[in-house]
């Protein structure tokens, strides 16, 4: 078996057409069809079935397709990756992110450290972007961005944040219905971690009362710290935020977990310095402590 006859195969089963995947391979049809033969020969099934001048691709020839499509992708990665070795990793990268602020900075000063020649466009607001601009994009927002794809870099868990001063603090477990009456500090609507926690409480049967509300995160960081009042907070990607005068609790709730991703979109093929911190951020996340 042949890269060309996987690639004519490919060309083929997308088409079910041997004329015009002929013309468009620059090969005879007569020829076309006897690579094709000579495969399915090889396989020793059919995977086109067959009806007078007709073709269509039959069960079988698409699970061959499936995997035809997968070996192809992965040569065409490792061809890329060979042709990057000696290239030099630089330039600007539009980097988007609404989550994981306290740790973003470390990961830009990280990689910059291994590549001082990339620098960074860096898009902060809240919301999922309606119009992407970007060639990186880490996100918890719920709803998924059309026309990227993604793979999962953390879950983590959302603890509840108390003063040690709050009757709260005597307990290591809680669950959200007990603090329907409890002021919360929270980030402004918009926000993934504030629509998270929206959406707990109200499965928990209660709308949360409000005591402080800011679209800064180092704000609502500092309020924690300086006692006024309980918040939901991520137990990861808010490292340094909670000394000795801060009890987290544990949440009693299922649903107490977020999941924050990793887009690229589809249609815009990475450069170099872009595939290079793509690889840098799931390396970066998979170390983090305690990554669930």
């Amino acid at each position: 078996m042949e890269l060309q006859q996987l690639l004519y195969f490919q060309h083929v089963a997308h088409s079910e057409n041997m004329t015009r995947s002929a013309s468009d391979l620059h090969i005879s049809q007569p020829s076309l069809s006897k690579v094709i033969r000579v495969l399915e020969q090889e396989l020793g099934v059919l995977l086109f079935d067959r009806r007078g001048r007709k073709i269509a691709l039959n069960e079988k020839g698409r699970l061959f397709l499936r995997r035809v499509e997968t070996v192809l992708n992965e040569l065409k990665e490792a061809r890329s990756e060979l042709q990057a070795q000696d290239k030099e990793v630089k330039g600007t990268l539009h980097f988007y992110f609404d989550v994981a602020s306290s740790v973003i900075p470390d990961v830009i000063r990280s990689f910059r450290l291994l590549y001082p020649e990339v620098t960074f466009e860096l898009d902060q607001h809240y919301g999922a972007p309606s119009s992407p601009r970007f060639d990186l994009c880490v996100t918890s927002m719920p709803v998924g961005l059309r026309g990227t794809e993604k793979v999962d870099l953390l879950k983590e868990e959302l603890l509840l944040a108390v003063p040690l001063d709050n009757p709260l603090a005597v307990q290591s477990s809680i669950r959200l219905d007990q603090i329907a009456d409890e002021g919360l500090i929270c980030l402004r609507k918009g926000n993934s971690l504030r629509e998270l926690a929206d959406a707990l409480c109200k499965t928990a049967g209660f709308v949360p009362k409000i005591s402080f509300e800011s679209d800064d995160p180092a704000t609502v960081r500092g309020l924690i710290r300086a006692g006024q009042g309980i918040a939901l907070v991520p137990s990861l990607t808010w490292p340094g935020t909670f000394d000795e005068t801060i009890k987290l609790l544990k949440l009693e709730n299922p649903n107490r977990f977020r999941t924050i991703e990793l887009h690229w979109k589809k249609d815009h093929p990475l450069g170099l310095a872009a595939q290079t911190f793509r690889l840098f951020l799931i390396d970066y996340f998979s170390k983090l402590p305690h990554n669930l």
